[in-house]
């Protein structure tokens, strides 16, 4: 790699820097809210776990969630509760994306650019379980933290179905991820109130 090629890779990266202050709605056990980067974190460590019994390039996998949430570092994270327009979130992110990865050389940008749409269009049998595998990472997250008193747990229940129906374990991870959040939501609806609040 030449001089410019460093150089625009450590311009990337500082760019991409920005994804660890990206706030999501999930928050952690402690309370805390996540950012964009602990989720692609514990998103790649589930796709390491289990690429193997998923019966894919586990390599590749992992390279397409750790590219998914990428545009995140500009454009901020949209809930998944979030009302959406058809295309628009997507189309944002794409033009992020190229924002992002403007100085990188060509090989590696292209690589990203062409990961992220993997992701998107789900036209790999590893696009298409990054899909799934991120949705059960959210999933987890809510049932896992300690969320906010306006927070819609039971949106758990419907999220991502279609991506996580996608393959038979993924599934068997969400009935799993479900039967918690319904035993969250029974705990939560029967835990007595403090004098004054609702």
């Amino acid at each position: 790699m030449d001089d410019d090629g460093i150089g625009g890779t450590l311009a990337f990266l500082a760019l991409a820097e920005r994804l660890k202050d990206t706030l999501r709605n999930g928050r952690t056990a402690s309370g805390r809210t996540e950012s964009t980067a602990e989720h692609t974190w514990r998103l790649c460590l589930l796709a390491l776990v289990l690429g193997d019994e998923l019966g894919v390039d586990t390599g590749r996998l992992l390279k397409v969630c750790l590219v998914h949430d990428l545009a995140e570092a500009l454009t901020g994270d949209l809930p998944a509760p979030a009302p959406r327009r058809a295309g628009v979130k997507e189309a944002r992110e794409r033009e992020a994306l190229g924002t992002l990865t403007a100085t990188l050389p060509s090989g590696p940008r292209q690589q990203i650019l062409a990961l992220w749409e993997e992701y998107e269009t789900g036209a790999t049998p590893e696009g298409r379980l990054a899909r799934g595998l991120d949705k059960l990472e959210t999933i987890l997250q809510h049932a896992q933290g300690v969320n906010p008193p306006e927070f819609d747990l039971a949106y758990n229940l419907d999220y991502g179905r279609k991506d996580t129906d996608a393959h038979p374990l993924l599934a068997a991870l969400r009935d799993r991820l479900d039967a918690a959040t319904r035993a969250r939501l029974k705990a939560d609806a029967s835990a007595p109130t403090l004098p004054g609040t609702p």
